[in-house]
């Protein structure tokens, strides 16, 4: 039958207190029409607001656009001192503009640094005409990868975040693509905390307000269009530990840079990361039936790092449950116990505990004086 373990009760009452991690807490509220802010190690949701709603992104459409050229970078099929040609329709392009000329060729890295950090439009059409031909045929390839990434709402339609009713994301799907920007191309990350480039002789500063403000920030797109309001999406680390802010809707920028470290401050100020257990750590052990040990280690898989309020410890309740004694022949790594962690404000969380090692089965005879014992006197040994 199902049964509770006590060894390492202390851990355990760590770990039960991680559980917050499950669900956001709305401590908060916020005048952004969409939001979300998550811790970037462990997933974990601090705030949201209508994280699912599609939206018009604006010019932080642009992340998906240079994650784009990020990867080409990284394969290789495409280097920083590669050039591309501006067409008649990159160079009358309205909106931020990099200030391009026709006929020239620029290269990639100036045109990063052009998207990044002036959030050049007519940049990001020199960026998908040189490609994928032309700028449809770009964002087609930009929505597809999108799929592939796991953006499951997202739609572009061009590679600005010109205001198009088909050119649609969430705030979610924006905070996973910056932790995959983030995550996967650590080399060219940096490009996002840079404070101003020149280029045709003209000085711009980058357009994201938390850079200027030394709360950690170093990234990553504002955006901006009549119809969505002000936008941003942000990121910032401290001491090692690093959230990610998507927020959409607000009615000025200014709004846009207070609200953006209010939200930024509270999940800092009212969350941290405990790790837990190491890979391959015992959380305790399980009572084994006709075996050749009495117990089973049950060790967890993976590093356990969990998100939780400073209020949670008290509210937390931790199990560790298994149908036991477990029958031998049992196999190391096989999966036979849970730890499930539950909060009032959560549903149940489980991780998932193995056998630390092999165990074999006991002979006719030592088979049948355990089981007498264990009638006897409780025991599951031989």
């Amino acid at each position: 039958m199902p049964v509770s373990s006590k060894p390492r009760f202390g851990a355990l009452i760590a770990l039960c207190a991680a559980l917050l991690a499950a669900a956001p807490v709305q401590a908060i509220e916020t005048s952004a029409k969409q939001a979300i802010l998550i811790d970037n190690a462990t997933g974990a949701v601090l705030f949201e607001k209508d994280a699912d709603m599609l939206m018009e992104p604006s010019s932080m459409s642009k992340i998906m656009t240079i994650y784009m050229i990020f990867e080409r970078l990284a394969d290789g099929s495409l280097k920083l001192d590669d050039t591309l040609p501006v067409s008649e329709k990159a160079w009358r392009k309205g909106g931020s503009k990099m200030f391009v000329k026709v006929g020239d060729r620029v290269s990639v890295e100036d045109l990063l640094r052009g998207i990044i950090i002036q959030s050049g439009n007519d940049a990001t059409i020199v960026i998908a005409e040189g490609l994928a031909g032309d700028e449809k045929s770009f964002a087609a390839e930009m929505t597809d990868r999108a799929r592939e990434l796991g953006l499951e709402s997202s739609m572009f339609t061009n590679a600005s975040g010109w205001p198009d009713e088909d050119h649609r994301v969430t705030a979610r799907d924006m905070a996973l693509l910056t932790k995959l920007t983030i995550e996967n191309f650590p080399q060219y990350y940096g490009y996002y905390a840079e404070l101003e480039f020149i280029y045709n002789g003209i000085r711009q500063g980058n357009r994201n307000p938390l850079l200027y403000k030394n709360m950690g920030a170093d990234g990553l797109k504002t955006g901006h269009t009549v119809n969505a309001g002000y936008g941003l999406t942000a990121s910032a680390i401290r001491d090692g530990r690093r959230l990610i802010l998507v927020i959409n809707g607000l009615g000025s920028a200014s709004g846009r840079s207070r609200e953006a470290e209010r939200l930024i401050e509270f999940g800092f100020r009212e969350f941290s990361n405990y790790a837990l257990f190491e890979a391959g750590e015992a959380i305790g052990e399980a009572d084994v039936w006709l075996g050749d040990a009495a117990t089973v280690p049950l060790v967890i898989e993976a590093p356990l790092v969990i998100t939780l309020t400073r209020k949670a410890r008290r509210r937390m309740q931790v199990k560790l449950v298994y149908d036991g004694p477990i029958a031998a022949p049992i196999e190391k790594g096989a999966r036979i116990a849970t730890l499930t962690i539950a909060t009032p404000d959560a549903e149940p969380y489980e991780v998932p505990l193995v056998a630390g090692a092999a165990v074999g089965k006991l002979g006719p005879l030592r088979r049948i004086g355990a089981a007498i014992g264990y009638m006897v006197w409780g025991a599951a040994s031989p």
